[in-house]
């Protein structure tokens, strides 16, 4: 000890061991002694290569890992006096050896490392609720003044997927010019009603997302004013004959050959009241238990599935099961009246025209391929499917229900649904992939998020390979689309924005406007 108390005390006075010095280090030397035999415990069996231990990461206040090396003092006595460097004050030793020790404990296995993500995920999002808690009254936008929406316009950060209004613009302008009846007062009138809804943020929140839906009903009965001359013939034998091909059989008339009143009433529900009410009441259930954002991408991917479905309707119309009930396969033409089939047993039966005033003059007469019925049935159920997992088989059995209940009625052929729900299929998946918030377990109420994740969660599969050894454990997995609002594809709800103009209030962000 005598030995290392003098080397120590040389290191500390330039190679002169007087008494003056060493009553002047006589406070300093137990520090330095106890640095020393750090640096001894610490060193390697080769000095001229001292051994570094690999970086690690550790958890700092921001959230944010970020790697640190250790110190000099810490790989052997040779840093202590280079022959570059010269001998170190005992305050910088000091300094160091506290480097050195708090370097020892990055050497452990890090908690990140131990504790499953989804486990760790969990508990951050418990403890950033409580910090930061999201209200409803922080969830929608109250503002009714135009100059939000203007300042939002300017702060929107314009992308290809804007040019969806672009469609919508001209084909609303289009829909108006065509339509007869009402008169140009009428319409103006509601143009103009509904440009001051998208002015006023209070209400462009929920007109916004709506707007498809506007589009395709005006779409919808526009399509009744459209000449004959301009519309493609009309195909009656193609939905037939895939029906036989496909099944060996007319389905829909062999459902419908044996009729009473309970089915009529049993096909009634889906087809007549749960489809016309089901969107709203789907639409109010996931407002509050769906992740905030679910609702304004359901609206939108409603109405454009509706869309391009009457679009499609219109280029290739068919007729349904009840006109060859009706009329064979004998030639149709557009001055042929629509009708209510099945549901006109349920007029009679309640001896009110509920169905047949309407059906009787439907703008799209020969819509039979894709049913709509079915697609709007199988969006919804994807839909809430994704909200509710658990209730899965609920809502496929709805699904069916409805299918069922369209051919019941002789309102479609099998192969009709088979399209609609398609159609619907690659509309939901889409919206998933690119702009649908998801649903995270462990949260009940819309107000429960303090962050969102948009569309398909790209570092599953990575931490799927991290659980089998496969992945980097060193990754930065409380970031990585999880625990920052700025992370790729996440956004928090109650955060504020540049850009109101998608309704972020009421928790929808732009179509490409996640926050990076």
């Amino acid at each position: 000890m005598a030995v290392l108390d003098s080397v120590v005390l040389m290191s500390q006075t330039g190679g002169s061991a007087s008494p003056a010095a060493a009553h002047s280090a006589k406070h300093r030397r137990t520090a330095s002694t106890v640095t020393a035999i750090l640096l001894l415990t610490t060193s390697t069996t080769t000095p001229t290569a001292p051994l570094r231990p690999a970086p690690r990461h550790y958890y700092s206040p921001a959230h944010s890992w970020s790697p640190r090396h250790p110190s000099d003092l810490a790989c052997g006595l040779p840093s202590l006096f280079s022959s570059t460097s010269g001998p170190r004050p005992a305050a910088v030793m000091m300094k160091n050896s506290l480097a050195s020790r708090a370097d020892l404990h990055s050497w452990l296995p890090s908690i990140p490392t131990i504790i499953p993500h989804r486990v760790r995920r969990k508990l951050r999002s418990k403890i950033r609720s409580r910090q930061s808690p999201a209200t409803s009254l922080a969830s929608l936008e109250t503002s009714l003044s135009p100059a939000d929406t203007l300042r939002s316009l300017r702060a929107h950060r314009w992308s290809f997927y804007d040019g969806q209004y672009l469609i919508l613009i001209v084909l609303g302008i289009f829909s108006l010019s065509i339509i007869a009846s009402p008169g140009p007062i009428f319409k103006t009138t509601v143009a103009t009603l509904l440009l001051i809804s998208l002015l006023l943020p209070v209400t462009r929140q929920f007109f916004l997302p709506f707007l498809p839906i506007i589009t395709w009903l005006v779409w919808f009965y526009a399509c009744g004013f459209i000449p004959s001359d301009w519309r493609p013939p009309i195909w009656v034998r193609v939905l037939p004959a895939l029906e036989n091909i496909l099944y060996g059989a007319n389905i829909s008339n062999i459902l419908s050959a044996h009729q009473n009143t309970f089915l009529d009433v049993m096909a009634w529900l889906p087809y007549g009241i749960i489809h016309f009410g089901g969107p709203v009441v789907f639409s109010m259930i996931m407002f509050v238990f769906a992740s905030p954002g679910t609702v304004p991408v359901f609206a939108r991917s409603y109405g454009y599935m509706n869309l391009v479905g009457v679009s499609i309707q219109l280029l290739f119309p068919c007729s349904a099961p009840w006109y060859e009930n009706m009329y064979g396969l004998a030639p149709a033409n557009y001055t042929i009246k629509g009708s209510p089939a099945g549901l006109g047993r349920i007029d009679k039966l309640f001896g009110i025209a509920l169905y047949t005033p309407g059906f009787t003059g439907s703008p799209m007469v020969f819509g039979a391929f894709p049913s709509l019925h079915a697609g709007s049935a199988v969006m919804e159920a994807l839909f809430m499917s994704h909200v509710f997992p658990r209730m899965r088989p609920f809502f496929v059995f709805y699904a069916m229900w409805l299918w069922w209940a369209t051919m019941y009625l002789s309102h479609h052929y099998a192969v009709d649904l088979v399209g609609g729900s398609i159609l619907a299929g690659i509309v939901f998946y889409v919206t998933k992939t690119k702009f649908l918030p998801r649903t995270q377990s462990s949260k009940m109420f819309r107000w429960d998020y303090d962050y969102k994740e948009v569309g398909e969660d790209p570092a599953e599969q990575g931490y799927a390979l991290a659980d089998f050894g496969h992945g980097p454990h060193d990754a930065d997995d409380w970031t990585i689309g999880s625990s920052s609002s700025i992370s790729s594809g996440s956004i928090s709800p109650i955060e504020d924005s540049n850009s109101n103009w998608e309704g972020e209030t009421l928790a929808s962000h732009s179509d490409n406007e996640a926050k990076r």
